[in-house]
This record gives structure tokens, sequence and C-alpha cells, in this order.
């Protein structure tokens, strides 16, 4: 009852968060990257292409169960994770550039997460069966465009109320991505044997630790020269869609294992992320301070 009650309100969350994107920003600025063809080209090449090559590195260079191996495949295939916006703003704050490319990694995921999955079991000899087109269209719309796209549709169609609303959605949403980042570290803190939780051991937490470092340096360096799009790119490239990920270890029996490290990259990459984000927003106003 209690697990229910806390997938709800994650589910509500992230609901909120995707619906207040569709409702604050129109249409030119979620497509805005789109104009821009070199920023997309590096960012497609970052999220999409290097972070998966870097984890296939790993896997080849650290002994890994192929429990753990194929946790690490399934979030490399994993991109346009449905926090990347909120998680990038604690970096960079506020620009179209986020918002923009999440939903374009989320759009491509529908074609590049069964490919990359099907390339990574063909070099690995993965225990995976194939997934669908279909099966990450219907995840990725349910989870981000449906939300964006009630707000879009009362941005153009109601705009006097998506003018009241538009702050508001925003407020909550903040607040319930708040709450939602405090209940974790609550209950995680509750566990007490977190070594028997996890079962991970050192290294594959050196392994998801090395996927998490090396995805925010393929995204600050690509992302760049300026710092805000370079922490931007560097966050999306760490912030892959672990409901995705999770989504297709459930469509077959692949272990708890594998469940048990896509939780841990979440947890130690969001950690990762967060020092990260603040050593970008320190960074940013040294720079201001000087100019």
């Amino acid at each position: 009852m209690e697990n229910s009650i806390i997938m709800y309100f994650i589910t509500a969350t992230i609901f909120t968060l995707m619906l207040g994107i569709g409702i604050n920003y129109p249409i030119r600025d979620l497509i805005s990257l789109w104009r821009q063809r070199e920023l997309l080209v590096r960012s497609l090449l970052a999220v999409v292409v290097l972070v998966p090559l870097w984890v296939a590195v790993l896997l080849m260079v650290f002994n890994l169960s192929i429990e753990q191996a194929t946790g690490l495949a399934l979030l490399a295939a994993a991109p346009g994770a449905p926090l990347t916006n909120k998680r990038t703003q604690m970096a960079a704050g506020h620009t179209t550039y986020a918002p923009s490319l999440q939903l374009t990694l989320a759009l491509l995921a529908v074609i590049v997460t069964p490919v990359i999955v099907g390339i990574f079991n063909a070099c690995f000899d993965f225990p995976t069966a194939r997934v669908s087109i279909y099966q990450v269209a219907l995840q990725v719309g349910e989870v981000t465009f449906l939300p964006v796209l009630i707000g879009l549709l009362i941005r153009r169609f109601a705009p006097g109320t998506a003018e009241r609303i538009g702050k508001p959605v925003r407020v909550i949403a903040d607040v319930m991505f708040g709450l939602m980042a405090l209940l974790l570290i609550v209950l995680l803190a509750a566990v007490a044997d977190v070594r028997s939780m996890l079962l991970l051991g050192w290294m594959p937490v050196l392994g998801i630790i090395a996927m998490a470092g090396g995805g925010l340096a393929i995204g600050h360096l690509l992302g760049g020269p300026s710092l805000e799009t370079g922490s931007i790119l560097a966050i999306a490239s760490i912030a892959r869609n672990v409901g995705l990920a999770l989504f297709i270890a459930g469509l077959y029996d692949y272990g708890q294992l594998v469940i048990f490290t896509i939780i841990n990259y979440m947890l130690l990459g969001s950690v990762i992320g967060i020092f990260y984000s603040i050593w970008c927003r320190r960074h940013m106003a040294k720079t201001v301070t000087i100019a």
C-alpha cells in the first residue's frame, strides 16, 4: 500500500512537471533546438552516440556480472529522462535549450532505444529480447508527451487560463519535485542494511561512477564553449530515462540485480549531478561578478 502511494506521488510529480513545460513554453521554444543545427548535432552525438559508446568501453573494462552489465546497457539505451529540464535548471537556470533538448531526446528514444538495445545484445550477447518501437513509444508517450500535449492545448485554446495557471503549476511542480527528492532520501536512509539491498559491490559502483563521470565530461565538452549550454548537455547526458530502462527490464525476467543496478545509477548519478550543478552555479556566478 505504501509503495503504491509513493509510486502514485512520483507519477503525479512527473506529470505536473511535464504539464508545466507544455503550459509555460510556446511550441516555438520547444522546437528551438531544431533550428540550431550545429548544437543539435553535438547534442545528439553526445547523448545518443558517445554515451552508449562510453558504456560499451566500460563493460569491456570492468568485471561486471551479466545482469549488472545489462542494467548499464539499458540505461545507455534510454535517453530523454522526464526530469532532465528540472535537473538542468539546477546547473544553468531557465533556458529554452533544456526543454527542447529533453523533448527531442524523448521523441528520438522511440527509434534510438530499440536500436541501441539491439546493438548491445549483439555485441555482448545479453540475455535480453528485442524491445519494439511501439512499446517504447507507448511508455514515452504516456510519461512525457501526454502531459506536455495537454499543456500545449491549454495554452493554444485557453491562453488566459494558461497565463493564470502557468506560474502556480510551475511552483507546485517545483515543490513536488523537492518533496519527491526528500522522500527518496528518507526511504534510502530508512533501509537498515543498504549493502544487502543494493547487492552490487565495489566494482559495479565504480563502473556506475565512471559512467556518470564520463557522461558529464562528454556533455560538458560538446556543449561548449558556453558553460550554460555545456552544463545543460552534461546533465542531459547522464540523466538517462530510468523509468524507460525499468520498463524494458520489466518486460522480461532479467532478474533483480538488473533493477538494483538501474536504481543505483539513479541515486549515484543524481548525487554526482548535484555536485556538478553546484560547481556550475558557482563558476557562472564568479563569471558574472568579474564581468
